[in-house]
């Protein structure tokens, strides 16, 4: 397992993600601000992805070395996930 790179595995996941974002905005099960905060979760990935090519680039180093560089792209994950959050905890229902 030492030889596996997992990074295929990670772009495949992409699609059913994108899927489920998909459902989710013409579902109406859920109020804009959720959505929002799951939309978001995929700029984190795409910020996470920038950090991560910096870290090596300039720094010659893994993502989780550079503390700064993974604070800042852990941060929109935070992000997305108080979206998410605030979205569900909203007592009003969504449109259907």
């Amino acid at each position: 397992m030492g030889d596996f790179d997992p990074a295929p595995v990670f772009a495949l996941s992409l699609f059913p993600y994108l899927f489920f974002l998909y459902k989710l905005g013409s579902n109406g099960w859920f109020n804009r601000l959720a959505r929002v905060g799951f939309q978001l979760t995929l700029l984190f990935v795409g910020v996470t992805i920038v950090a991560a090519v910096v870290a090596l680039v300039r720094f010659d180093s893994e993502l989780v070395a550079i503390d700064p560089l993974h604070g800042g792209a852990e941060a929109f994950l935070t992000f997305s996930n108080a979206l998410i959050v605030a979205g569900l905890l909203r007592v009003d229902m969504p449109k259907r």
